[in-house]
Order: C-alpha cells, then structure tokens, then sequence
C-alpha cells in the first residue's frame, strides 16, 4: 500500500482536490489515515449486504473508488443471480477499482463502469452504497440523485450513506473538527498536510447536518432512517424503502 505524502511538502499552487491519478495510487492509505472508523463502515457494508440483498436483484455501489465496499457486499452476499454494479467518475479510480476486483474470485458478477452516478439509471436494486459519495456532489443536485435511487430500490431496500458531518452548533462542530485533525496527526500527518488538503477540499466537499440528512431522506419517502455509525464528525446511515 503506497504511503500518502501528496500534501507534505509546500503546494505553491493549491488547486481542488481531484480524484486523480496521485490520489488514485495512494487512496487505500490516505482513506484509512483521514477517516476515523472507515475500517468498521467497510465492514459493516458486508453485514447489510448479508441481510437485505435479496435473489434476482442489483447491487450499486456510487462512487466505487477502488472498490473496498463492492468487495465487502460481494463476500457476504449468499443469494443466487445478484448483479454489482460499481459506477465512479475517475478513470484513474475505475482502472484500479476492475483489478482489485479480478484478483478476487466469486460467483457474483461485478460491473465497474466509468460514469457520473448523476446520469446513471438505478433499477431493481436491494442495495444502494453511496459510501462518502454525496459529499463531493453539489448541494443542488444531491436531492434529485436520493430521489432516484429511491425509485430504483425495491420494497425493503436499503440505502447506506456515509458522509462528513456539519453540526449546527459552532462549538460542537469546531471541537469535531479538531478532534479529527488530531486523529491525523495520530496517524502520521504533518500539520501541513492537514492545512493544505483541507484547503484542498473546501470548494469540492460540503458537508450536511445529520438532521439535514435525515429530514431529505424521510420527505423522499424512505420509511425508516437513521445514524448507524458516528465517529467524530464522520458517520454512516441507513435508509430503508
């Protein structure tokens, strides 16, 4: 696993963050070391898949990267003529995503396809995965894609969102921040690379409330909602149709 050090020297020129060729190569470790608890979604992914992905259905997985969630669901998947299909808009992530996910065999074929997920039909699914996905979409547009993998699940079908939490009150909200920013410095992060990649990241990932999630989730129609999983000011959520 390649060492993330994209941000460790001086950036003269600090762009938007962009799923890349760089962060391609070295994104297993800079998830691993940036998200507190991103081990246990990963897992508990696979749990879900175990109970709500049902025979003759399809699995998405929105904004696949290199594929940690795709392959979760597909080892705990047990029923018969399920379909995964991984979309991501980053061809460097897609490359990657299709040989992670040949080098694993297993009855369940997997699709990995290079598109943007906003333009992508959602039809009978069990299982959606927007897995710290929602987050890099604009605000405006997140409403219309919920609503359509809404349409696209089946009865009982379950949507996993896991995203990078706003909270509205100010001092809860800075202590979390801060909290994370200690957890990557705990896991080897210099305070340059915390200042530049958040600096990085601050026009192409806006965050939402929990509430905010919840409140779009349950007007769409999902029939139950709620926070799974919370580790600072990062978390994951179920929906179920």
């Amino acid at each position: 696993m390649m060492k993330d050090t994209l941000f460790a020297t001086p950036i003269e020129k600090l762009g938007d963050f962009t799923f890349d060729e760089n962060v391609a190569e070295v994104f297993p470790d800079m998830i691993q070391r940036s998200v507190p608890g991103y081990a246990n979604i990963i897992t508990a992914i696979g749990m879900l898949a175990e109970r709500f992905v049902t025979p003759n259905s399809q699995v998405y997985d929105l904004g696949c990267s290199r594929g940690a969630a795709t392959l979760s669901a597909r080892r705990n998947i047990h029923q018969p003529n399920v379909k995964i299909i991984g979309i991501d808009n980053s061809q460097p992530m897609v490359e990657r995503c299709r040989q992670h996910i040949a080098a694993y065999q297993s009855d369940i074929p997997v699709e990995i396809l290079c598109d943007d997920i906003r333009q992508v039909e959602i039809q009978n699914a069990s299982m959606v995965i927007l897995n710290f996905t929602l987050q890099f979409l604009p605000p405006e547009d997140r409403l219309a894609l919920l609503s359509k993998i809404y349409q696209g699940l089946n009865p009982n079908g379950v949507l996993v969102l896991s995203e990078k939490f706003c909270f509205e009150d100010k001092k809860v909200d800075d202590l979390l921040i801060d909290l994370h920013h200690q957890f990557k410095r705990a896991n080897g992060y210099s305070e340059l690379e915390v200042s530049q990649k958040r600096t990085a990241l601050e026009n192409v990932m806006r965050t939402d409330s929990i509430e905010t999630h919840k409140a779009r989730l349950k007007n769409i129609g999902f029939s139950q909602v709620e926070l799974w999983f919370q580790c600072f000011n990062f978390g994951s959520m179920v929906a179920v149709k």
